[in-house]
């Protein structure tokens, strides 16, 4: 959500590269499953048991065509859980800065998402928007045309952490329960989609942005109106780092709004 690679348009080995030029630093890439870290591999072994690539493609956040070098995120995923059947679990891909990505199994294993470790175009990595982030250690990106939509594909940068999750059972605290409403469950699986990468519920989810639920629901002190407008155009009431969302439609609204007034109830914050 805060922050998208854009559309890489095309991949190819690079075996050459491989051959001629070392590894930057040997980051390490952790994987966890229900909370317990199954391994965590520096990139040096992940190098060694999968091929590098070259992804290369514009990227609107440097505004400018950009080439990586990655690794196959489906490839990546198989060596952090071995054994594991990938595409009907859940995962979420969390940053060092607390950016937090829900990814359906699905998702995660198509063919086109890479995790990049290096920016062939500079010698380090070139910084990203107005905040001058540096994307290292592993940054997210897709390698297809159709993979352009950024809340289908998220690309989150800074990753250092695979979690393998049941998110119900990891986050039980942002369910509004199975009693809710039809609109309030749909909102959940909103938020869940959509909000979850910035913004936590009861202290559980994304750290960029603040929690919807704790210590006071927004609805407590923001009107509907106001929070349904600025979710549509964050940006026509202050600047700041949250993206509009004119995809959303008036019943989409309806079911995050009805799910944030569900959560009136359900307040629980471990800080107290």
């Amino acid at each position: 959500m805060r922050r998208e690679l854009g559309v890489m348009v095309a991949c190819m080995a690079l075996a050459s590269c491989k051959r001629s030029r070392p590894l930057g630093p040997d980051a390490t890439l952790t994987f966890t499953k229900d909370g317990a870290t199954v391994r965590a591999l520096p990139l040096s072994e992940l190098a060694k048991a999968i091929p590098p690539e070259t992804v290369s493609g514009f990227d609107p956040y440097h505004r400018k065509p950009k080439r990586f070098r990655a690794l196959p995120l489906k490839r990546v995923l198989e060596a952090g859980f071995p054994g594991e059947s990938l595409a009907d679990k859940e995962f979420v891909l969390r940053a060092k800065d607390g950016y937090a990505v829900y990814f359906r199994g699905e998702l995660a294993v198509t063919e086109g998402g890479y995790v990049a470790f290096e920016d062939l175009d500079v010698p380090s990595w070139e910084p990203i928007g107005p905040q001058r982030a540096d994307p290292s250690p592993f940054y997210v990106v897709w390698s297809k045309p159709e993979q352009a939509e950024l809340e289908a594909y998220p690309r989150p940068w800074q990753l250092v952490k695979i979690e393998m999750v049941r998110f119900d059972v990891a986050y039980p605290h942002t369910s509004p329960g199975s009693a809710a409403s039809t609109a309030a469950l749909a909102g959940y699986a909103l938020f869940r989609d959509r909000c979850f990468k910035c913004h936590a519920i009861n202290r559980e989810g994304g750290r960029v942005g603040p929690d919807l639920a704790v210590p006071k629901n927004v609805l407590e002190y923001r009107p509907v109106a106001q929070v349904r407008a600025y979710v549509k155009d964050p940006l026509s009431f202050r600047y700041g780092n949250m993206p509009p969302h004119p995809d959303l439609t008036e019943g989409q609204l309806d079911a995050l709004v009805a799910y944030l007034e569900a959560m009136k109830d359900r307040k629980y914050d471990p800080g107290k």
